[in-house]
């Protein structure tokens, strides 16, 4: 899969996912009131804790930002921007969920094409997608103590990163592989995510219920 200026189009998610999942992560870091360094670590963290995961449990040697050091300068510039424009924003925490459902369907696909570039099957590529898309910002909100996005009782979020997933699959399947498919994906991970937000869309969730006694 080839994209812009000779990049492959997996390479080209990545660079996108890392800069809006950077904004998330100084988003965060502004509601927790730390200094620029901490705006830069935090960021960092979420823009590159899913995919360095997916590289390694894939094997990928090295991991994408260490083969391209690009990545950190990108985060790095995003964080100060944040950290001198974050005031203006009306709701951080609103923006804050806009953006990462934004970062969530391009994490998704970048994912999934990388995946499927080294010619794993199909169970690997729904795994590797979820991880790429949530794990970065399960280790922002946990590192800076916020109710994970990813776990938020009453909305959809893991689901949406799996669907995504599962629909660049099935597009493959049918014929329509390649950029088709991970379009397919963002598209079906963004519809889910939104749809959580903006009208309350979700799952059924457990409801304990006390043991029952023999009479």
């Amino acid at each position: 899969m080839s994209g812009l200026a000779g990049l492959p189009v997996g390479a080209i998610l990545d660079y996108a996912s890392v800069l809006i999942f950077a904004l998330t992560g100084a988003l965060v870091a502004s509601r927790q009131q730390l200094d620029l360094v901490g705006f830069i670590f935090i960021a960092t963290l979420t823009a590159v804790g899913g995919g360095t995961l997916r590289d390694l449990l894939l094997g990928r040697d090295p991991v994408f930002w260490v083969g391209r050091p690009g990545f950190i300068l990108l985060i790095a510039a995003a964080a100060v921007l944040v950290f001198f424009t974050a005031h203006l924003l009306e709701s951080r925490y609103r923006a804050l969920l806009w953006l990462d459902a934004c970062a969530l369907a391009v994490a998704v696909p970048a994912g999934v094409a990388v995946t499927m570039a080294l010619g794993h099957g199909p169970v690997i590529v729904l795994i590797m997608g979820v991880i790429t898309g949530s794990f970065g910002g399960l280790m922002r909100d946990v590192v800076c103590n916020e109710v994970p996005l990813t776990l938020k009782q009453g909305e959809l979020y893991l689901s949406c990163a799996f669907a995504g997933a599962a629909a660049a699959l099935i597009l493959t399947a049918v014929g329509f592989s390649g950029l088709p498919a991970l379009i397919g994906c963002g598209l079906v991970t963004f519809a889910l995510r939104a749809g959580s937000l903006r009208y309350g869309w979700k799952l059924p969730v457990y409801k304990a219920h006390p043991p029952r006694t023999r009479g």
